[in-house]
């Protein structure tokens, strides 16, 4: 009976050991780089919000979806897109106490999607991988030296991924070696039960933009329903690797049908409905927040110059000065 006692206690903790805290949560946003430093006045309104992490994304370039080099910190860059304005936004910001997530991401030249890039010959994929691993080992090293909480990997790569999944294996090995911190990957929402080396970071990170209404309006209600066609299989999907999931970006535009397909950034959709964001945001606080295996997420975006940015006539993703921007702040209240 002592036996089985122990043996039931045993399970028992490393159950517990496996799973991520209740509290905190990962309440962040992603930082928007720009062309200038910043300071208190940047950065005192994701204090105001209860923020308690923030995404910092600076960026490499892909000419299109073919061509294998990536060129970064670039003195054409904007200064928050290098690796000198990286390393002054994370100082700057965890003068608040607010942890960082760095995010290093790719931009296909006119806005093609990451998701797609696929080189057409083996020299081709050669090239590109060893141009993207310098880029996220320069980026690695930079969240050694600042001791970042959580460094990402790569930001839907699908195509990358499927194709070259050897690449990825020994990259996370080489970071490993550079950065001793959490790791993740930043996967689509479509993609993230294709990726294979989740095993080998910390946490499942998804680009949480799953369809959950086709009503113009959702209410919240509307919205939770929704995510019954997802939630179910992100837990089983997580229980299955025993890995804490954090949504790497959330969001949702304030335009009519926002939570239809939360990922379309069309310029034609320009009927502004901060409702429609308010609601769609709020069900996602209540269907994920309380779960022990969630471990947090980052809205999508958050800019420096909080004071010229959002508002009532802005049809974009960002929460500022948008009524869904007391919903942030009262949720992260909570849960910091």
């Amino acid at each position: 009976m002592r036996f089985l006692f122990g043996l039931v206690l045993f399970f028992v903790i490393v159950g517990c050991s496996m799973r991520p805290a209740d509290s905190p949560k990962i309440n962040g946003v992603s930082f928007v780089a720009s062309g200038v430093p910043i300071d208190s006045s940047h950065t005192n309104p994701m204090v105001r919000i209860h923020a308690n992490y923030a995404a910092i994304m600076p960026f490499g370039f892909i000419q299109d979806l073919e061509h294998p080099e990536i060129f970064f910190n670039s003195e054409r860059q904007w200064f928050g897109e290098t690796l000198a304005g990286a390393k002054q936004y994370i100082e700057s910001i965890r003068e608040h106490d607010i942890k960082i997530m760095l995010k290093p991401q790719l931009w296909v030249w006119h806005g093609a999607y990451t998701g797609f890039i696929e080189m057409q010959n083996e020299t081709d994929w050669k090239t590109l991988e060893d141009t993207y691993s310098k880029y996220i080992l320069e980026y690695a090293h930079l969240a050694q030296e600042l001791h970042v909480e959580i460094f990402c990997i790569g930001t839907e790569l699908d195509f990358f991924i499927k194709n070259r999944p050897d690449f990825w294996f020994d990259l996370i090995k080489k970071v490993r070696t550079t950065y001793n911190g959490k790791l993740t990957y930043a996967a689509n929402w479509d993609e993230f039960k294709r990726t294979p080396f989740w095993r080998e970071l910390d946490f499942i990170g998804i680009d949480a933009y799953f369809p959950i209404s086709d009503n113009r309006t959702p209410s919240v209600e509307d919205c939770i329903r929704g995510w019954d066609a997802h939630k179910p299989i992100i837990k089983k999907y997580a229980d299955s690797i025993n890995k804490p999931v954090v949504f790497t970006e959330y969001g949702y535009r304030s335009v009519d049908y926002s939570a239809k397909e939360p990922w379309k950034s069309d310029r034609n959709m320009t009927q502004v409905n901060l409702e429609a964001q308010k609601h769609a945001t709020q069900a996602l606080y209540d269907v994920f927040w309380h779960e022990p295996w969630f471990s947090g997420g980052f809205v999508w975006k958050w800019f420096h110059s909080h004071d010229t940015v959002g508002g009532n006539e802005n049809s974009q993703y960002t929460p500022q000065n948008k009524p869904v921007e007391s919903v942030i702040k009262s949720h992260y209240k909570l849960h910091r």
